[in-house]
Protein backbone atom coordinates (compact mmCIF):
# COMPACT_ATOMS: atom_id res chain seq x y z
CA UNK A 1 0.00 0.00 0.00
CA UNK A 2 1.38 3.43 -0.90
CA UNK A 3 1.94 5.80 2.22
CA UNK A 4 0.63 9.52 1.69
CA UNK A 5 2.73 12.41 1.63
CA UNK A 6 2.02 15.35 2.58
CA UNK A 7 4.00 19.22 2.80
CA UNK A 8 4.35 20.23 6.34
CA UNK A 9 6.99 23.07 6.33
CA UNK A 10 7.76 25.88 3.73
CA UNK A 11 11.00 28.30 3.40
CA UNK A 12 11.51 30.64 0.67
CA UNK A 13 14.51 33.53 -0.54
CA UNK A 14 13.74 35.08 -3.51
CA UNK A 15 13.74 38.43 -5.81
CA UNK A 16 10.13 38.68 -4.28
CA UNK A 17 10.72 38.41 -0.13
CA UNK A 18 12.97 36.86 2.43
CA UNK A 19 10.16 34.66 3.81
CA UNK A 20 7.38 32.28 2.53
CA UNK A 21 4.50 34.98 4.19
CA UNK A 22 6.63 38.11 1.79
CA UNK A 23 6.57 35.86 -0.87
CA UNK A 24 3.59 35.14 -1.17
CA UNK A 25 1.76 38.54 0.06
CA UNK A 26 4.13 40.16 -3.02
CA UNK A 27 2.76 37.14 -5.80
CA UNK A 28 -0.69 38.02 -4.94
CA UNK A 29 -0.40 41.80 -5.69
CA UNK A 30 1.56 41.14 -8.69
CA UNK A 31 5.01 42.56 -7.72
CA UNK A 32 7.80 42.91 -10.28
CA UNK A 33 10.96 41.58 -8.92
CA UNK A 34 12.96 42.13 -11.23
CA UNK A 35 15.47 45.11 -11.97
CA UNK A 36 19.05 46.15 -13.05
CA UNK A 37 21.98 44.26 -11.94
CA UNK A 38 23.85 45.34 -9.40
CA UNK A 39 26.04 41.61 -7.80
CA UNK A 40 28.21 42.87 -10.48
CA UNK A 41 29.98 45.11 -12.41
CA UNK A 42 27.70 44.96 -15.73
CA UNK A 43 29.88 47.72 -17.97
CA UNK A 44 31.95 45.31 -19.69
CA UNK A 45 29.25 43.15 -20.71
CA UNK A 46 25.78 43.38 -22.82
CA UNK A 47 23.50 45.26 -20.44
CA UNK A 48 20.32 42.81 -18.66
CA UNK A 49 18.36 42.74 -16.02
CA UNK A 50 17.87 39.86 -13.59
CA UNK A 51 16.13 39.13 -10.61
CA UNK A 52 18.19 39.83 -7.26
CA UNK A 53 17.53 38.77 -3.74
CA UNK A 54 16.78 42.37 -3.07
CA UNK A 55 18.41 44.25 0.86
CA UNK A 56 20.50 41.04 1.78
CA UNK A 57 22.02 41.23 4.43
CA UNK A 58 23.67 37.57 5.57
CA UNK A 59 24.52 38.81 9.04
CA UNK A 60 20.65 38.58 9.82
CA UNK A 61 21.32 34.74 9.13
CA UNK A 62 24.49 33.42 10.60
CA UNK A 63 28.17 34.96 11.58
CA UNK A 64 30.18 36.87 9.01
CA UNK A 65 33.19 34.09 9.67
CA UNK A 66 30.21 31.25 8.19
CA UNK A 67 28.83 33.33 5.70
CA UNK A 68 32.57 33.43 4.43
CA UNK A 69 33.00 29.90 4.13
CA UNK A 70 30.11 29.40 1.57
CA UNK A 71 28.81 30.14 -1.67
CA UNK A 72 25.72 31.98 -1.79
CA UNK A 73 23.99 29.37 -3.52
CA UNK A 74 23.99 27.08 -0.33
CA UNK A 75 23.47 30.53 1.93
CA UNK A 76 20.21 31.12 -0.11
CA UNK A 77 19.58 26.88 0.38
CA UNK A 78 20.47 27.04 4.24
CA UNK A 79 18.14 30.29 4.78
CA UNK A 80 15.37 28.48 3.34
CA UNK A 81 15.49 25.23 4.98
CA UNK A 82 15.09 27.32 8.11
CA UNK A 83 12.76 28.43 7.49
CA UNK A 84 11.24 25.13 6.64
CA UNK A 85 12.32 23.60 9.78
CA UNK A 86 11.06 25.87 11.78
CA UNK A 87 8.01 26.23 9.98
CA UNK A 88 7.17 22.56 10.41
CA UNK A 89 8.28 22.97 13.99
CA UNK A 90 11.17 20.40 14.05
CA UNK A 91 13.10 21.66 16.64
CA UNK A 92 10.21 20.61 19.00
CA UNK A 93 9.91 16.88 17.20
CA UNK A 94 11.23 13.61 18.38
CA UNK A 95 12.73 12.99 15.28
CA UNK A 96 14.32 9.80 13.87
CA UNK A 97 17.50 10.97 12.11
CA UNK A 98 18.00 7.67 10.13
CA UNK A 99 14.53 8.04 8.63
CA UNK A 100 14.97 11.80 7.86
CA UNK A 101 16.39 13.03 4.36
CA UNK A 102 17.34 16.08 2.41
CA UNK A 103 17.31 16.07 -0.92
CA UNK A 104 18.16 19.58 -2.36
CA UNK A 105 19.21 19.92 -6.41
CA UNK A 106 20.80 22.68 -8.19
CA UNK A 107 21.62 23.44 -11.81
CA UNK A 108 25.14 25.45 -11.48
CA UNK A 109 26.15 24.84 -7.66
CA UNK A 110 28.80 27.01 -6.26
CA UNK A 111 28.60 29.24 -9.79
CA UNK A 112 29.82 32.38 -7.74
CA UNK A 113 32.93 30.16 -6.36
CA UNK A 114 33.82 28.88 -9.63
CA UNK A 115 34.26 31.97 -11.42
CA UNK A 116 36.07 33.64 -8.19
CA UNK A 117 38.60 30.59 -8.06
CA UNK A 118 39.04 29.96 -11.89
CA UNK A 119 39.97 33.96 -12.14
CA UNK A 120 42.20 33.62 -8.87
CA UNK A 121 44.45 30.69 -10.92
CA UNK A 122 45.03 32.86 -13.40
CA UNK A 123 46.12 35.94 -11.46
CA UNK A 124 48.08 34.74 -9.13
CA UNK A 125 47.85 31.00 -9.46
CA UNK A 126 46.28 27.43 -8.38
CA UNK A 127 48.34 27.60 -4.86
CA UNK A 128 46.44 30.98 -3.91
CA UNK A 129 43.04 29.28 -4.08
CA UNK A 130 40.40 29.57 -1.58
CA UNK A 131 40.98 25.79 0.96
CA UNK A 132 37.35 26.10 0.42
CA UNK A 133 36.64 26.03 -3.53
CA UNK A 134 35.71 21.78 -3.94
CA UNK A 135 33.11 22.09 -0.92
CA UNK A 136 31.58 25.62 -2.36
CA UNK A 137 31.85 24.24 -5.40
CA UNK A 138 30.22 20.49 -5.75
CA UNK A 139 26.70 20.64 -5.96
CA UNK A 140 25.72 17.39 -3.57
CA UNK A 141 27.09 20.09 -0.28
CA UNK A 142 24.63 22.76 -1.29
CA UNK A 143 22.39 20.08 0.42
CA UNK A 144 25.01 18.12 2.27
CA UNK A 145 25.52 21.39 4.76
CA UNK A 146 21.77 20.68 5.48
CA UNK A 147 21.97 17.73 6.11
CA UNK A 148 24.97 18.12 8.25
CA UNK A 149 22.94 21.06 10.53
CA UNK A 150 19.75 19.07 11.12
CA UNK A 151 21.57 15.60 11.31
CA UNK A 152 19.73 14.21 8.50
CA UNK A 153 21.24 10.80 8.37
CA UNK A 154 19.14 9.30 5.90
CA UNK A 155 19.47 9.55 2.18
CA UNK A 156 20.68 13.26 1.15
CA UNK A 157 20.54 13.33 -2.69
CA UNK A 158 21.30 16.26 -5.21
CA UNK A 159 19.39 15.98 -8.42
CA UNK A 160 20.64 17.69 -11.33
CA UNK A 161 18.34 18.06 -14.05
CA UNK A 162 19.21 21.79 -15.15
CA UNK A 163 15.91 24.04 -14.73
CA UNK A 164 14.21 21.07 -13.52
CA UNK A 165 16.44 20.16 -10.19
CA UNK A 166 14.35 21.38 -7.63
CA UNK A 167 10.98 19.62 -8.87
CA UNK A 168 12.80 16.72 -10.05
CA UNK A 169 14.36 16.79 -6.14
CA UNK A 170 10.31 16.85 -4.72
CA UNK A 171 9.15 14.43 -6.66
CA UNK A 172 11.89 11.71 -6.04
CA UNK A 173 11.30 12.73 -1.94
CA UNK A 174 7.84 12.30 -2.36
CA UNK A 175 8.39 8.20 -3.85
CA UNK A 176 11.30 7.96 -1.61
CA UNK A 177 8.14 8.63 1.27
CA UNK A 178 5.46 6.86 -0.48
CA UNK A 179 7.81 4.04 -0.65
CA UNK A 180 8.97 4.08 2.63
CA UNK A 181 12.41 4.88 2.62
CA UNK A 182 12.15 7.42 4.81
CA UNK A 183 9.88 9.64 6.55
CA UNK A 184 10.36 12.94 6.30
CA UNK A 185 12.54 15.28 3.49
CA UNK A 186 13.56 18.68 3.17
CA UNK A 187 13.89 19.40 -0.79
CA UNK A 188 13.64 21.80 -3.41
CA UNK A 189 16.50 23.70 -4.80
CA UNK A 190 18.63 26.98 -4.49
CA UNK A 191 20.59 28.68 -7.30
CA UNK A 192 23.12 31.91 -7.03
CA UNK A 193 24.38 32.44 -11.15
CA UNK A 194 23.89 36.19 -11.39
CA UNK A 195 27.73 36.43 -12.02
CA UNK A 196 30.02 37.57 -14.90
CA UNK A 197 30.05 33.77 -15.67
CA UNK A 198 26.58 32.67 -15.13
CA UNK A 199 24.64 35.86 -16.67
CA UNK A 200 27.63 35.64 -19.69
CA UNK A 201 27.19 31.92 -20.63
CA UNK A 202 23.47 31.82 -21.18
CA UNK A 203 23.90 35.91 -22.65
CA UNK A 204 25.89 34.40 -25.75
CA UNK A 205 23.59 31.42 -25.85
CA UNK A 206 21.26 34.16 -26.46
CA UNK A 207 18.44 32.42 -23.75
CA UNK A 208 18.32 35.80 -21.98
CA UNK A 209 15.89 38.70 -22.67
CA UNK A 210 17.81 41.75 -24.02
CA UNK A 211 14.99 43.76 -23.08
CA UNK A 212 16.10 46.36 -20.50
CA UNK A 213 12.29 47.25 -19.71
CA UNK A 214 12.05 45.62 -16.43
CA UNK A 215 8.09 45.67 -17.37
CA UNK A 216 8.41 43.79 -20.27
CA UNK A 217 11.50 41.60 -19.86
CA UNK A 218 10.22 38.61 -18.72
CA UNK A 219 6.65 38.12 -20.02
CA UNK A 220 5.52 34.53 -20.46
CA UNK A 221 3.49 33.37 -22.82
CA UNK A 222 2.80 37.17 -24.49
CA UNK A 223 3.46 37.25 -28.47
CA UNK A 224 6.45 39.53 -27.99
CA UNK A 225 9.01 37.83 -25.31
CA UNK A 226 12.06 37.58 -25.83
CA UNK A 227 13.50 35.22 -23.59
CA UNK A 228 13.81 34.36 -19.51
CA UNK A 229 15.51 36.71 -17.21
CA UNK A 230 17.80 34.80 -14.73
CA UNK A 231 17.02 35.54 -10.72
CA UNK A 232 17.96 33.75 -7.52
CA UNK A 233 17.12 32.57 -4.53
CA UNK A 234 16.14 29.21 -2.79
CA UNK A 235 13.11 26.97 -2.50
CA UNK A 236 12.89 24.26 0.16
CA UNK A 237 9.78 22.02 1.53
CA UNK A 238 9.55 19.92 4.41
CA UNK A 239 7.51 16.86 3.34
CA UNK A 240 6.63 13.53 5.07
CA UNK A 241 4.52 10.92 5.65
CA UNK A 242 0.91 11.82 6.64
CA UNK A 243 1.15 9.42 9.86
CA UNK A 244 4.13 10.55 11.09
CA UNK A 245 3.03 14.55 10.50
CA UNK A 246 -0.50 13.41 12.59
CA UNK A 247 1.49 11.93 15.18
CA UNK A 248 3.40 14.85 16.16
CA UNK A 249 0.02 17.07 15.40
CA UNK A 250 2.02 19.32 12.07
CA UNK A 251 0.16 21.49 10.59
CA UNK A 252 -0.39 20.19 6.85
CA UNK A 253 -0.34 22.32 3.56
CA UNK A 254 -1.03 20.33 1.23
CA UNK A 255 -0.99 16.44 -0.15
CA UNK A 256 1.59 15.87 -3.07
CA UNK A 257 -0.38 12.61 -4.60
CA UNK A 258 1.72 11.99 -8.37
CA UNK A 259 4.90 12.99 -9.99
CA UNK A 260 6.64 12.09 -13.60
CA UNK A 261 9.87 12.72 -15.09
CA UNK A 262 11.00 11.88 -18.50
CA UNK A 263 13.02 13.00 -21.57
CA UNK A 264 12.74 14.68 -24.78
CA UNK A 265 15.81 13.41 -26.31
CA UNK A 266 15.61 15.86 -28.76
CA UNK A 267 17.87 18.63 -28.19
CA UNK A 268 20.60 20.36 -26.10
CA UNK A 269 18.54 23.35 -25.21
CA UNK A 270 14.95 23.45 -27.27
CA UNK A 271 11.85 21.58 -26.41
CA UNK A 272 10.81 18.68 -28.57
CA UNK A 273 8.62 20.40 -30.96
CA UNK A 274 6.04 18.00 -30.79
CA UNK A 275 5.62 18.45 -27.08
CA UNK A 276 5.52 14.41 -26.82
CA UNK A 277 7.84 14.54 -23.70
CA UNK A 278 5.49 17.38 -21.86
CA UNK A 279 2.71 15.57 -22.85
CA UNK A 280 3.72 12.93 -21.52
CA UNK A 281 4.82 13.70 -18.45
CA UNK A 282 2.17 15.46 -17.29
CA UNK A 283 -0.05 12.43 -17.85
CA UNK A 284 2.24 10.31 -16.01
CA UNK A 285 2.21 12.40 -13.44
CA UNK A 286 -1.29 12.59 -13.18
CA UNK A 287 -1.95 8.48 -13.66
CA UNK A 288 1.02 8.26 -10.48
CA UNK A 289 -1.67 9.82 -8.26
CA UNK A 290 -4.66 8.37 -9.89
CA UNK A 291 -6.19 11.85 -10.67
CA UNK A 292 -8.13 12.59 -13.85
CA UNK A 293 -7.25 15.46 -16.05
CA UNK A 294 -10.55 17.30 -15.52
CA UNK A 295 -9.75 17.25 -11.82
CA UNK A 296 -7.03 19.96 -12.71
CA UNK A 297 -7.90 23.81 -11.32
CA UNK A 298 -4.43 25.07 -11.70
CA UNK A 299 -0.94 24.92 -13.51
CA UNK A 300 1.81 26.45 -12.44
CA UNK A 301 3.86 26.34 -15.77
CA UNK A 302 7.43 26.57 -16.19
CA UNK A 303 6.66 29.82 -18.40
CA UNK A 304 9.84 31.15 -19.30
CA UNK A 305 9.10 33.61 -21.72
CA UNK A 306 11.34 32.25 -24.48
CA UNK A 307 9.13 31.69 -27.78
CA UNK A 308 9.72 27.65 -27.65
CA UNK A 309 9.25 26.75 -23.83
CA UNK A 310 5.94 28.82 -23.38
CA UNK A 311 4.94 27.80 -27.25
CA UNK A 312 5.47 24.03 -26.73
CA UNK A 313 4.22 23.90 -23.00
CA UNK A 314 1.25 25.46 -24.29
CA UNK A 315 0.89 22.67 -26.99
CA UNK A 316 1.73 19.96 -24.73
CA UNK A 317 -0.88 21.13 -21.90
CA UNK A 318 -3.20 21.47 -24.75
CA UNK A 319 -2.48 17.64 -25.60
CA UNK A 320 -2.60 16.41 -22.31
CA UNK A 321 -6.02 18.25 -21.41
CA UNK A 322 -7.82 18.15 -24.22
CA UNK A 323 -10.94 20.36 -23.97
CA UNK A 324 -10.21 20.85 -20.58
CA UNK A 325 -7.01 23.05 -21.03
CA UNK A 326 -9.10 25.93 -21.32
CA UNK A 327 -10.78 25.69 -18.34
CA UNK A 328 -7.47 25.39 -16.38
CA UNK A 329 -6.05 28.93 -14.48
CA UNK A 330 -2.97 29.08 -15.19
CA UNK A 331 -0.30 31.53 -13.51
CA UNK A 332 3.11 32.26 -14.84
CA UNK A 333 5.39 34.03 -11.89
CA UNK A 334 8.74 34.17 -13.76
CA UNK A 335 7.01 37.33 -14.88
CA UNK A 336 7.40 38.50 -11.20
CA UNK A 337 10.76 36.61 -9.55
CA UNK A 338 12.55 35.43 -12.49
CA UNK A 339 14.15 32.26 -13.87
CA UNK A 340 16.33 30.96 -10.73
CA UNK A 341 17.19 27.63 -12.71
CA UNK A 342 17.71 24.94 -10.71
CA UNK A 343 15.69 26.55 -7.89
CA UNK A 344 12.89 27.84 -9.07
CA UNK A 345 10.81 24.71 -9.23
CA UNK A 346 11.06 24.70 -5.30
CA UNK A 347 9.62 28.65 -5.02
CA UNK A 348 6.99 27.59 -7.43
CA UNK A 349 5.61 24.43 -5.75
CA UNK A 350 6.05 26.49 -2.86
CA UNK A 351 3.87 29.24 -4.83
CA UNK A 352 1.45 26.80 -5.80
CA UNK A 353 0.93 25.38 -2.44
CA UNK A 354 -0.04 28.67 -0.61
CA UNK A 355 -2.66 29.34 -3.79
CA UNK A 356 -4.02 25.77 -2.73
CA UNK A 357 -4.63 26.85 0.85
CA UNK A 358 -6.15 30.47 -0.22
CA UNK A 359 -7.53 29.32 -3.51
CA UNK A 360 -5.99 32.29 -5.00
CA UNK A 361 -4.04 31.94 -8.37
CA UNK A 362 -1.56 33.81 -8.78
CA UNK A 363 -1.14 35.86 -12.04
CA UNK A 364 1.13 36.38 -14.84
CA UNK A 365 1.89 40.14 -14.70
CA UNK A 366 2.57 42.37 -17.73
CA UNK A 367 0.77 40.58 -19.99
CA UNK A 368 -0.22 42.49 -23.11
CA UNK A 369 0.01 41.13 -26.37
CA UNK A 370 -1.77 37.77 -26.81
CA UNK A 371 0.28 34.84 -29.27
CA UNK A 372 -2.39 32.92 -31.12
CA UNK A 373 0.05 29.92 -30.14
CA UNK A 374 -0.45 30.48 -26.42
CA UNK A 375 -4.18 30.32 -25.81
CA UNK A 376 -4.94 29.29 -22.71
CA UNK A 377 -5.79 31.35 -19.30
CA UNK A 378 -2.77 32.55 -18.52
CA UNK A 379 -4.69 34.91 -15.82
CA UNK A 380 -3.02 38.20 -16.99
CA UNK A 381 -1.94 41.11 -14.80
CA UNK A 382 -4.07 40.27 -11.69
CA UNK A 383 -4.82 37.33 -9.22
CA UNK A 384 -8.36 35.84 -8.93
CA UNK A 385 -10.18 34.14 -6.46
CA UNK A 386 -10.72 30.38 -7.63
CA UNK A 387 -11.27 26.89 -5.40
CA UNK A 388 -8.39 24.78 -6.37
CA UNK A 389 -8.28 21.35 -5.52
CA UNK A 390 -5.92 19.80 -7.82
CA UNK A 391 -2.95 21.37 -8.95
CA UNK A 392 -0.26 20.44 -11.24
CA UNK A 393 3.68 22.03 -11.48
CA UNK A 394 5.61 21.56 -14.35
CA UNK A 395 9.17 22.08 -14.88
CA UNK A 396 11.32 21.63 -18.03
CA UNK A 397 15.09 21.77 -18.29
CA UNK A 398 18.14 22.26 -21.11
CA UNK A 399 18.81 18.62 -22.01
CA UNK A 400 15.30 17.97 -22.80
CA UNK A 401 14.37 17.13 -18.60
CA UNK A 402 10.76 17.24 -17.78
CA UNK A 403 9.57 17.21 -14.28
CA UNK A 404 5.75 17.18 -13.17
CA UNK A 405 4.15 17.23 -9.81
CA UNK A 406 0.47 16.84 -8.79
CA UNK A 407 -0.52 18.72 -5.86
CA UNK A 408 -4.10 18.05 -3.98
CA UNK A 409 -5.42 20.61 -1.81
CA UNK A 410 -5.10 19.36 2.01
CA UNK A 411 -8.24 18.94 3.21
CA UNK A 412 -8.55 17.34 7.40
Amino acid sequence: MKRRVVVTGLGTINPIGHDTASTWEGIKAGKNGIDAITLFDISKQKPYLAGEVKNFNVEEYMSPKEAKRLDRTTIFALIAAEEAYRDGELAEAEINGDRFGVFVGSGMGGSQTLYDETKKIFERGADRMNPFFIPNAIINLVGGNIAIKYQAKGASISIVSACSSATNSIGEAFHYIRDGYLDLILTGGSEAPINEMGVGGFSVMRAISPCLDRDRASIPFDLERSGFVMAEGAGILLIEELEHARKRNAKIYAEIVGYHSNCDAFHITQPDEKAEGITKCMKSAMSDGDVSPEWIDFISPHGTSTYYNDRLETKGIKQAFGEHAHKISIGATKSMHGHSLGAVGGIETIITVKAMADSIVPPTINYRVPDPECDLDYTPNESKKREIRYALKNSLGFGGHNATLVLKKWES
